[in-house]
């Protein structure tokens, strides 16, 4: 009984130290207009996809939601962080080595929402290769980049998610 307690002890660490990173672009932004600034809300489109998003994480146990000060990406988290009743925590407008560094330390489920030239510095900057090759085409909103890490194992997926 001994031997198969202490056997199923490095399966349960394993277990407890697996943890995964849900990396996304804003959702779609409304066009913008003459006197509006370039900070623009989502389009309903992209409050739908928000949505969307929401639905493909709810059951995904997520503790935290980061995302840049801007409308549109506050909104794309917004539906995921109001579900898992938390709060948004911003970074700065360019995804930097101390911000990777600060999400690789949480191993907890984590959602991170930036923009079509960023999203590449922050996948690649999780995994430590060169996952994505660029910026996102300006065109490209439902891309799902999922990092999962169990214990010191890597597992890299893309996936796209609403309609």
């Amino acid at each position: 009984m001994k031997k198969i307690l202490l056997a199923a002890i490095p399966a349960i660490l394993l277990t407890a130290c697996s943890h995964t990173y849900y990396v996304v672009r804003h959702a779609e932004k409304a066009s913008q207009e003459t006197n509006m600034t370039s900070d623009v809300p989502l389009s309903v489109a992209g409050q739908q996809r928000a949505e969307a998003l929401k639905q493909e994480l709810r059951g995904k146990k997520i503790v935290h939601v980061f995302s840049t000060n801007t409308l549109r990406t506050m909104s794309t988290a917004r539906p995921t962080a109001e579900y898992f009743r938390l709060s948004i925590q911003t970074y700065g407008p360019k995804p930097d080595s101390a911000f990777i560094a600060t999400l690789k330390k949480l191993k907890k489920n984590t959602l991170v929402v930036g923009h079509s030239n960023t999203v590449d510095d922050i996948v690649n900057g999780l995994t430590g290769s060169n996952s994505v090759a660029g910026d996102l085409q300006d065109s490209e909103y439902n891309n799902l980049f999922i990092i999962k890490i169990k214990g010191k194992k890597l597992k890299y997926e893309r996936k796209t998610y609403g309609n």
